[in-house]
């Protein structure tokens, strides 16, 4: 199977890296060349355009910062595929998005399964993200193997549409465990406890998350680089928020947490990573939370 890979970046550059390690043929593009730079050396082909990629390639993967510049690569890609390609889409995407790309590739031959990840791109490096599919389950089976590749826990979700809901909701709770520890990080420090052997503590507790024992160990690092920024953080809040009116479900936790990002937004800009609404809270109360012994990033 001959993948074509479009978008990479952190987490684009970490699963098309697998699909290589696996023995997949892959070619990749991305408008920067200099992120494909790693991947050539490690056996890809580089193509010169996304057009290039959708002519070579008999599948097309695309990793994608947002819903537009995922029409606009599809739009591009849709005439050079070749018959009977599919369209695997890991980028966040809503629902609706989801079901109206789906339709605009129906109508150029192609058919798409969603696929967006959650665990950290850290995980992606190791082949070991969590990968949640949509779609029709012959295209779940063909691509079955390229999963594998990339992840180590994957979930057929149901119908194209049903991805874009979990994975959201997901991406929810993991930025409200991530308000939550920071909130129990500073207790523990205005408390007067060491915070290293709290973090332990809270980690072998009632009260752990995957977030505590992740973006916890980088915010007392002082890096805070998950490799993931506030503007990502606040375009997932906005679609559960869209979720909780449709679906009549209220979201307290996700509205404040919501606006904790905005804040952090206003400080700190989109571009700073999501663990910096630890930082409004540290900055609020002159109270840095560091503790030694913890990583810069995640391994």
């Amino acid at each position: 199977m001959h993948y074509g890979y479009i978008g990479l970046g952190n987490l684009g550059a970490a699963c098309a890296g697998c699909l290589l390690k696996a023995g997949f043929k892959v070619t990749v593009y991305d408008l920067n060349a200099a992120l494909a730079a790693p991947l050539v050396a490690a056996g890809a082909t580089l193509a010169t355009s996304a057009e290039g990629v959708a002519a070579s390639a008999d599948h097309v993967i695309t990793c994608l910062p947002s819903p537009a510049v995922s029409e606009k690569v599809l739009r591009h890609i849709l005439p050079h595929m070749k018959k009977g390609a599919s369209w695997v889409e890991m980028s966040t995407l809503g629902r609706d998005e989801v079901l109206r790309l789906a339709a605009v590739a129906a109508e150029g031959g192609v058919r798409m399964m969603e696929l967006p990840v959650t665990g950290g791109v850290h995980l992606a490096h190791q082949g070991k993200i969590t990968m949640l599919a949509g779609g029709d389950a012959d295209l779940f089976d063909l691509h079955h193997g390229a999963m594998q590749a990339m992840g180590d826990k994957i979930f057929h979700m149901g119908p194209l549409g049903s991805s874009s809901i979990i994975k959201v909701i997901t991406n929810m709770l993991a930025f409200i465990h991530l308000k939550a520890t920071s909130e129990a990080l500073m207790l523990a420090k205005r408390g007067g406890l060491d915070l290293g052997q709290a973090w332990h503590a809270i980690a072998a507790s009632s009260g752990n998350s995957f977030v505590h024992e992740t973006e916890g160990a980088l915010i007392l690092n002082g890096s805070y680089d998950i490799a993931f920024n506030i503007d990502l953080a606040l375009k997932d809040l906005g679609f559960a928020l869209g979720f909780g009116k449709e679906f009549g479900v209220p979201l307290d936790l996700a509205s404040m947490t919501n606006q904790t990002y905005i804040a952090a937004k206003a400080a700190y800009g989109g571009e700073a990573q999501s663990p910096m609404i630890a930082k409004l809270l540290e900055d609020l109360l002159h109270t840095d939370l560091r503790a030694e012994g913890f990583p810069a990033r995640l391994e």
